[in-house]
């Protein structure tokens, strides 16, 4: 009884190696799908919601943006602010004051935002296939990426991937205080005709600006 009871064991601990083995392959050849998809994408323009949640404190906020990317530059626009790259400089405008804080763009590596979010699987995170769902006649696939380091502030981060296109539809960030980060994309437009120039705060676009610089 007991042998038959250990071989029942065993039998169940590699089939869960297995079957997490399998989900992980699945979850890498889509991710690098993704990555693909976007690295060769010229610039990138992206419709989004923006959603944080607290269900223990019952706190929810919402909002809309809009994020463009072209190389290592980016701009974000917010209804409050604006937040612009060109790679070596940071632009933050501020709408209800007018104002402009321009530092030296630092990069994070930790930092979460859009432009690294199709990449954060190939360095300190672990991933795994969770399932396939249907909405609205599209298929989607769900990854889960995990922190290899625990001390992280997040424990989980969530990507819902359009099977057809490789598309990323919404990534949700998962702290472990309860707080919850989600960007769904309402619409991508890839390759779009962006000028650098875009990529640079211009005060006289934006009369009577106060400028602050803390470089």
């Amino acid at each position: 009884m007991k042998k038959s009871l250990f071989l029942c064991l065993a039998f169940v601990i590699a089939w869960s190696s297995y079957a997490q083995t399998a989900y992980e392959q699945k979850a890498a050849e889509i991710l690098q799908k993704v990555e693909e998809k976007y690295k060769n994408v010229e610039a990138l323009r992206a419709y989004f919601t923006y959603e944080m949640r607290n269900p223990v404190h019952n706190v929810y906020e919402k909002t809309e943006g809009v994020f463009v990317m072209k190389g290592d530059k980016y701009r974000l626009i917010l209804p409050e602010q604006e937040v612009i790259n060109n790679g070596t400089t940071l632009w933050t405008y501020l709408k209800e004051t007018n104002e402009v804080n321009i530092s030296d763009y630092e990069p994070d590596e930790s930092e979460i935002t859009p432009d690294k979010i199709f990449t954060l699987y190939k360095r300190d995170y672990k991933y795994i296939w969770v399932e396939r769902i249907a909405e609205r006649g599209k298929i989607y696939n769900v990854i889960d990426l995990q922190p290899i380091d625990r001390n992280k502030n997040h424990f989980k981060i969530r990507l819902v991937i359009n099977e057809a296109t490789h598309s990323i539809k919404s990534f949700e960030i998962f702290e472990k205080n309860q707080n919850r980060y989600k960007y769904t994309f309402t619409r991508l437009e890839f390759n779009v005709a962006v000028d650098d120039k875009y990529f640079t705060f211009n005060p006289a676009d934006y009369p009577g600006v106060e400028v602050v610089d803390l470089r």
